[in-house]
């Protein structure tokens, strides 16, 4: 009998899985080195007067810009008249925008009162919460591996709060004032980046919902948010009185742009990559902040975080080698 050969075409499938493993890799470099900064320059160049609500909406504005400017030039601006509905982007970003706006409140304020390592490792909490809820919201189950890596993620956690309610290595000096203006606002923030990962993911794979519409429609539904929660506000108080650059120079306008292009590379590597996976994007983030601290600020870490800094990296690292595998059943 002659046998017939087929040829199995892969050509343009693997093409066009290495373009999107080339880009998310290109994304997540950029991520890295945008979260390892970020701590750095927000603390050198934001004053401590400046009102946090107005770098806030002055970042969402920068977000939709940016957005904008990307889907002009990739060509799916046209498309936006004849495909957006007011239902549907209610539904992929009504939610996740409110919860941004929070989070981004809260990491302000953090970043005031810890230094640029504790704050970029307490920050890396949000891996647990984002596993959490992307098997709560998408069904994506965790191996024994990544459970293990998960509690590991928490001591570190525990060890850093402990370094820093007993140390006096931040600017304040007040441990009050550490513990509950920067270790919980940061926790806090970790917990709603988990829920409003999940539910950005879902709308992008589930709900085929586009990255940078997504990012428009979030950092506008987050700044009306805020501009009627001002109104009886310490922050409106403080803008109606000083104005609303009370405080600012032209160095703000840095980690304002950083933190803006920031957002928009989040939803890029959630988008093609999934929340969890960002996993190896805060490792490499750490190592950036930990080098730029001891370059620029002279300041080693403390011996907290000395351990638990190995416990993180080993954490994530875990959790990235060992994902989950559907068993298959024998028929």
């Amino acid at each position: 009998m002659a046998t017939v050969k087929t040829k199995v075409k892969t050509g343009p499938t693997q093409t066009s899985m290495q373009k999107t493993s080339a880009r998310v890799l290109l994304y997540s470099l950029l991520l890295t080195l945008q979260y390892g900064v970020q701590p750095l320059i927000s603390k050198r160049c934001i004053r401590r007067e400046v009102i946090v609500t107005t770098s806030v909406l002055t970042c969402e504005l920068a977000k939709v810009i940016f957005a904008l400017i990307f889907m002009a030039k990739e060509g799916t601006l046209k498309k936006l008249s004849s495909q957006w509905t007011l239902v549907g982007s209610l539904t992929a970003s009504g939610l996740p925008a409110t919860i941004y706006a929070l989070q981004n409140s809260l990491l302000q304020i953090s970043y005031r009162n810890l230094d640029s390592l504790t704050f970029s490792m307490l920050n890396q909490t949000k891996i647990i919460f984002t596993a959490l809820f992307t098997y709560i919201i998408l069904r994506q189950r965790q191996s024994m591996q990544q459970i293990v890596a998960v509690f590991l993620l928490i001591l570190a956690a525990v060890f850093l709060s402990i370094g820093e309610g007993s140390s006096k290595r931040s600017s304040s000096g007040d441990p009050d004032q550490i513990l509950f203006y920067g270790i919980v606002p940061v926790l806090v923030a970790s917990f709603l980046s988990g829920l409003a990962s999940a539910l950005c993911q879902w709308a992008s794979q589930v709900k085929k919902h586009s990255s940078y519409l997504m990012t428009i429609e979030m950092s506008i539904v987050g700044s009306l948010c805020l501009l009627a929660s001002i109104s009886k506000s310490p922050d409106g108080e403080a803008i109606r009185q000083h104005g609303f650059f009370y405080g600012w120079t032209p160095l703000t306008l840095i980690p304002v742009i950083f933190n803006s292009l920031g957002g928009i590379l989040v939803g890029l590597v959630t988008s093609h990559a999934g929340g969890v996976r960002k996993g190896f994007v805060i490792v490499s983030a750490l190592l950036v902040t930990a080098m730029l601290q001891f370059i620029f600020e002279g300041k080693p870490p403390s011996l907290y975080c000395l351990i638990a800094l190995p416990l993180v990296v080993s954490s994530i690292s875990i959790y990235q080698k060992y994902p989950y595998q559907v068993k298959k059943k024998e028929v």
